[in-house]
């Protein structure tokens, strides 16, 4: 299984799908698998651990491709696929993963460039601090713009627990940003 560059997404369906309306397997892998890459990234932190866990949904989903399809959202069954194979793994190591910080970052051609990648590293950076529920919870509201009632059921919790991952980690964030700039 070879990822490919991804296409934007299409729905011939009609039906507003998230798994751009892919009739097999291969078709959803090919459509799908850099964006579950990169969902996996920001849930896991660390890009070996997002190709195993996107492998690892993968594999899972491949049994029962039709069936997933059949009840609905392939990509939320992914998503929690892979949100669960990463609280898993964290279970299992229960260790922290420093992540490398470039040290010499070219510098900006044009103004405004430095601030706004000043704030998206800080924003990064506090986003990974968060406890793994409250980052699942931010990532999939925020980056792939899902409701509560899609990151419950991708979290595989209440849905007034998860709007209750993302408002604590969004005040845990808020709190340590003003921290910072004490």
């Amino acid at each position: 299984m070879t990822l490919v560059q991804e296409r934007p997404e299409v729905h011939p369906r009609g039906d507003g799908a998230r798994d751009g309306g892919a009739r097999t397997f291969d078709e959803y892998v090919r459509d799908r698998s850099v964006a579950l890459q990169r969902f996996a990234y920001l849930v896991t932190r660390h890009p070996e651990d997002a190709r195993d866990a996107v492998q690892d949904a993968l594999v899972g989903l491949w049994p029962r491709f039709q069936e997933v399809r059949a009840r609905g959202d392939v990509d939320a069954y992914v998503h929690r696929s892979i949100v669960n194979a990463s609280v898993s793994r964290w279970r299992r190591t229960r260790r922290l993963v420093p992540v490398e910080t470039p040290e010499d970052l070219p510098q900006a051609a044009a103004s405004g460039f430095e601030e706004a990648v000043t704030d998206a590293h800080v924003a990064w950076e506090l986003v990974g601090t968060l406890p793994h529920d409250r980052r699942a919870a931010v990532v999939l509201r925020y980056w792939s713009g899902l409701s509560f009632a899609e990151i419950a059921d991708v979290l595989g919790c209440a849905e007034a627990t998860a709007r209750s991952h993302v408002h604590r980690a969004l005040t845990q964030l808020r709190t340590r940003l003003v921290e910072e700039e004490r």
